[in-house]
């Protein structure tokens, strides 16, 4: 339950800038936007579409939803490791927003990955003479250890910096907002865990910004000219440790907790146990955790008097969320771009000669094809899977232990799906209407495998349908076939029934 006590402002549902003080420049000539399928360029493109600028996009692979999400907008294919792409998305454009990070490939790759795309992208940009450059980067005293994070995040910028276009540096601690992996991670631990271990680094200080307020500050930096080529602080009201951030949370959602200080503070076996109890898996978890070590606050408030509004409260930030949450609005999600190259996986309609093993069940029914549909696009998340849950959360569970996405994931929105949203730990690879789901499993397992729900029309009838292809090479591909096959069985037949009761 939210705190009724904190008032929340009425203003647009869907857009952050209309208070904004800087004046719109349609004028300017097209913005780039990279990192576009992420959180935050997720959030920025519409703001900028609505202020009447001309927008690119660049995605690393064409979707057919990206018009859907993007209306008016261009889209350009490139992967910014590629710098003959990158020379492509670059061409004709005024600004480009630097809005990629390569976190999610894993501790041994994100650092060179991040490097390399930066040293692209700055060479490109100079070859087509645009006319600068805006990036979101990390809070954190370089006079003082950095986790491998915030340094990844302050070297990308001085790697931009090197080249003649003006690189604009927005600097940020931690984000609040729905669906961000702070937001749900704090959240989650907060509704789940008793009591809470407060490890020494947790009471390092944070300048936590709301995820509005850092579209304010991109859209912002973007119409006032002499920004370029300077470095922003940004951030929130309140200066809080992550310990008091907590605490925070507990008194919004009305949780009785208990905070026990803690002197082992070996911050893996804390991230694991927190990966274990929300929906942000373990890797991330980590990357996020030993930043805490880090003092994030802001040095330099220049960016106040330049653009001039009053930016959200701790508080106010995580409520706002919720009422996101609540109202089933939530725009984008960091599971939008995990795991790493999500978009560049091998489709089921890509494997050369078709799975090398399948399982189908199906029913044939009365009902209509739009409520048998609108049935199956209600499985997972809250909801379920409508019938031996527990062995959808064993699946899931098993799957978190050995460090991987796991069914906590959840989903991104309870009444709507679209091509590449997260429904536990499967992904959506394509979507027809009243026809088709595709689910493609992001889970660890010795192999590739979808499942696919499918509805098709018969003589006065409907047959739905439910169908696991799996893709494998190796012995232990062919056991993990075999050794769920009786489950399969019982699971897909109970589902599909279920499906068609509900519908």
């Amino acid at each position: 339950m939210i705190d009724p006590s904190v008032k929340i402002p009425v203003e647009n549902k869907n857009l952050f800038c209309r208070d904004l003080p800087s004046q719109p420049q349609p004028g300017l000539g097209k913005v780039l936007v990279t990192g576009a399928s992420g959180y935050i360029g997720g959030r920025l493109v519409p703001e900028l579409l609505a202020r009447g600028y001309q927008v690119r996009v660049m995605v690393r692979r064409a979707s057919p939803i990206d018009q859907e999400l993007w209306p008016g907008a261009e889209i350009v294919v490139a992967d910014a490791l590629k710098i003959d792409q990158l020379q492509k998305a670059l061409a004709g454009i005024n600004t480009a927003y630097y809005l990629i990070h390569s976190l999610y490939l894993g501790p041994k790759e994100f650092e060179a990955a991040d490097i390399k795309a930066a040293v692209n992208f700055r060479k490109a940009a100079a070859r087509q003479r645009i006319k600068r450059i805006i990036y979101l980067g990390g809070l954190g005293d370089i006079r003082n250890p950095l986790s491998s994070h915030l340094r990844n995040r302050i070297e990308v910028a001085a790697r931009l910096k090197r080249g003649p276009v003006p690189v604009t540096i927005l600097r940020a601690a931690v984000i609040m907002g729905s669906g961000s992996a702070s937001y749900e991670i704090i959240q989650h631990l907060v509704r789940k865990a008793p009591f809470l271990l407060i490890p020494h680094w947790a009471k390092s200080k944070c300048q936590p910004i709301a995820i509005r307020d850092i579209i304010k500050y991109l859209v912002g930096v973007l119409e006032i000219p002499q920004t370029a080529g300077q470095n922003f602080d940004v951030g929130g009201q309140d200066i809080l440790t992550y310990e008091q951030m907590l605490k925070i949370w507990a008194r919004v959602l009305r949780k009785k907790r208990i905070f026990i200080s803690f002197t082992f503070g070996c911050i893996p076996f804390y991230a694991y146990l927190t990966s274990l109890l929300t929906p942000v898996p373990h890797f991330i978890t980590q990357c996020l955790m030993e930043g805490l070590k880090n003092e994030v606050v802001c040095q330099d408030n220049r960016i106040k008097k330049i653009l001039p509004f009053e930016p959200l409260s701790y508080k106010k930030s995580i409520v706002l969320a919720l009422s996101r949450e609540e109202q089933d609005q939530v725009s984008t999600r960091w599971s939008d771009a995990y795991p790493p190259a999500h978009e560049l996986a091998l489709k089921l309609h890509e494997l050369k000669n078709g799975p090398d093993y399948t399982a189908r069940d199906s029913l044939v029914t009365d009902k209509k094809a739009s409520a048998l549909f609108r049935s199956i696009c209600q499985i997972g998340g809250r909801e379920g899977w409508f019938h031996s849950n527990w062995m959808w959360w064993l699946r899931g569970g098993i799957d978190r232990i050995l460090l991987g996405v796991g069914s906590s994931r959840g989903r991104k929105s309870h009444s709507r799906l679209k091509i590449n949203d997260v429904i536990d730990f499967w992904r959506i690879e394509d979507l027809q209407p009243n026809k088709r789901l595709l689910l493609r499993a992001e889970m660890k397992l010795p192999g590739r495998a979808w499942l696919e729900f499918t509805i098709k029309e018969k003589t006065q009838q409907r047959e739905l349908a439910i169908t696991a292809y799996y893709q494998t090479a190796g012995i232990f591909g062919r056991l993990y076939w075999y050794l769920f096959i009786p489950f399969h069985t019982f699971i897909f037949k109970n589902l599909i029934v279920q499906i068609e009761k509900r519908s």
